[in-house]
């Protein structure tokens, strides 16, 4: 019995776990504070939303999950627009509303309103499928013009008058790569998989070089880059020379670059080379 208690006990450590946050089930009073001075309490305010909007969702509770639900209502016309217009900046390098973090008066206004109102009725009323939307656009006419400048009436194609030209991202460039080299393993999830990269990284930024990347071998080097192992203190360096964030924060919209190093990259990195 002893045994058998022991094993089931290395059997749950063995377990992932994760945290998990829970609602109160007395909320605490919350103020406004006067000038910001913690010891000012004034006003009593209860979570709500801008009604501009949409207005909370009837019989939603008042929390974390009713604010879901409003996000997502049939009465909310912001968050599929939003939605959909990076989806638009992801195939074509910018959205419809230009500034993409930013549809409130101080953005851009949208080049084409009418498209964007029905492109997000239709992600919305499609049960917000994102392939279905990519699909959607990237086999629409417009898509599929030719990206050679036509004169110079439309040079940042506000019009859309000329198919989307830009460089793949990071992860888009590798994944290219393996794919058309015959390499790129097309399997769906699993766990996190660690490719190529120059040796030495992890332990310029670990405490006393304690910490060494060992490249997986045989598939694992060739899974999407979806699933590559980010290390936040030391990313994959093709990660940022193409442009590719730190993963410390959000980015809504990536900057784009031409350097030497990202052609040393193409030319010298295993995964290319193998690739070639």
């Amino acid at each position: 019995l002893r045994r058998a208690g022991e094993d089931e006990r290395t059997v749950r450590a063995s377990i992932p776990t994760a945290l998990v946050m829970q609602e109160m089930e007395q909320p605490r009073t919350t103020h406004v504070l006067e000038r910001g001075q913690y010891d000012k309490p004034g006003q009593v305010v209860t979570p709500d939303v801008p009604a501009a909007i949409a207005p909370w969702p009837a019989g939603a509770p008042r929390n974390r999950l009713g604010l879901a639900q409003w996000l997502v209502s049939r009465e909310n016309p912001l968050t599929p627009r939003v939605a959909v217009n990076r989806l638009w900046q992801q195939c074509f390098g910018e959205g419809l509303v230009r500034t993409a973090g930013d549809f409130g008066a101080q953005g851009e206004p949208p080049t084409h309103p009418e498209l964007l109102d029905w492109l997000a009725a239709t992600f919305q009323g499609g049960g917000w499928d994102t392939k279905n939307m990519l699909r959607l656009i990237v086999t629409s006419k417009t898509y599929r013009q030719t990206s050679a400048t036509q004169g110079e009436h439309d040079p940042d194609n506000f019009l859309l008058s000329r198919g989307p030209s830009g460089r793949l991202t990071a992860e888009m460039l590798r994944d290219q790569a393996l794919s058309v080299s015959g390499l790129l393993v097309p399997a769906i999830g699993g766990p996190s998989v660690k490719p190529y990269q120059p040796p030495g990284l992890w332990e310029a930024v670990s405490y006393n070089a304690e910490e060494t990347y060992l490249a997986d071998t045989g598939d694992a080097l060739w899974r999407r880059s979806l699933y590559t192992y980010v290390k936040r203190q030391a990313p994959p360096p093709m990660l940022l020379i193409f442009d590719g964030p730190t993963r410390e924060k959000c980015t809504l919209r990536r900057p784009r670059t031409n350097t030497p190093l990202q052609a040393l990259v193409l030319m010298n990195d295993p995964t290319y080379v193998e690739a070639a």
